[in-house]
């Protein structure tokens, strides 16, 4: 059940960021998106609670959910300028594969995650298919490429941190649902202030031309997470995260879809992430 969830959260993931790659105005196009989909989440949450579900059993899990929140919108910011400068394939492969790094070794000291011989071995098999895919893409001339893979970079730490955070929420009581509303609501409001005024007017424009992409958008979007939050209840956060990377496949062949021609060294590195996610999920 848990690699099912993770492998459908995966293909929606990718396919998102796919739509947010050929958005023209990537940053409020994605502000947008975050609001439908922390409506949906909403929706969901309510429905659950209606039914009985307890959203959150103790303040701990609410602390971390907030905690969740801030670094989501950290997450959203750098993706968007990250596709904007960068190429999905190698922005996607940096930016998950990165967060795998850094999620792993701190879930087997926060969440007392078990390191085995394979996770081991995963975990240099991701820091290779890092190094190919990060300094494969970045080889020739294109500056603007470069900066898109430091910001994927960033995107990657933040990753990292809600998706900790997320699991620690979780551990002390939250219900997946409502941890997800909450975090992702809270995200959505700093987003449209840090757009400011101009932007806000700006994404009005943006919502009434584009409707049925936003839309699209954002329910995908809220609908890859709100599956991501119920593997993440059933299972650890480090096996979860690194499984769910095998996401790099799916956004490589989207890659393709979309127009774009990654490089070969671009795609050995994708496979090489996707096969240590999958070791170190062992």
């Amino acid at each position: 059940m848990i690699v099912a969830l993770v492998l459908l959260s995966a293909f929606l993931h990718a396919g998102w960021n796919a739509l947010l790659r050929v958005e023209p105005d990537k940053d409020r196009g994605l502000v947008g998106a975050i609001v439908v989909a922390s409506l949906f989440a909403s929706v969901i949450a309510a429905a659950r609670w209606l039914a009985g579900a307890v959203p959150f059993a103790t303040t701990e899990a609410l602390l971390w959910t907030l905690a969740a929140g801030l670094a989501e919108a950290v997450y959203f910011s750098t993706l968007a300028k990250a596709l904007e400068l960068g190429r999905l394939g190698a922005v996607y492969t940096v930016s998950r594969g990165g967060a795998v790094l850094v999620v792993w070794p701190l879930s087997i000291v926060l969440f007392r995650e078990v390191a085995t011989a394979t996770s081991i071995t995963g975990s240099a098999v991701v820091l290779l298919g890092l190094v190919l895919s990060s300094v494969g893409s970045t080889g020739g001339r294109n500056q603007a490429h470069r900066a898109g893979i430091a910001w994927a970079s960033a995107c990657a730490i933040s990753i990292a941190g809600y998706h900790l955070a997320y699991k620690a929420a979780l551990l002390a009581g939250g219900n997946p649902s409502a941890t997800f509303a909450v975090s992702l609501g809270l995200s959505a409001v700093i987003s449209v202030v840090r757009i400011g005024a101009d932007g806000r007017r700006h994404l009005v424009a943006v919502a009434r031309a584009r409707a049925p992409r936003i839309l699209l958008m954002g329910v995908v979007c809220g609908g890859s997470f709100l599956i991501l939050m119920e593997a993440l209840s059933r299972g650890g956060s480090g096996y979860v995260l690194t499984l769910r990377n095998t996401s790099v496949l799916f956004a490589a062949g989207m890659a393709w879809t979309i127009g774009e021609r990654p490089r070969r060294t671009e795609l050995i590195g994708a496979v090489f992430v996707a096969a240590g996610a999958v070791l170190m999920s062992l």
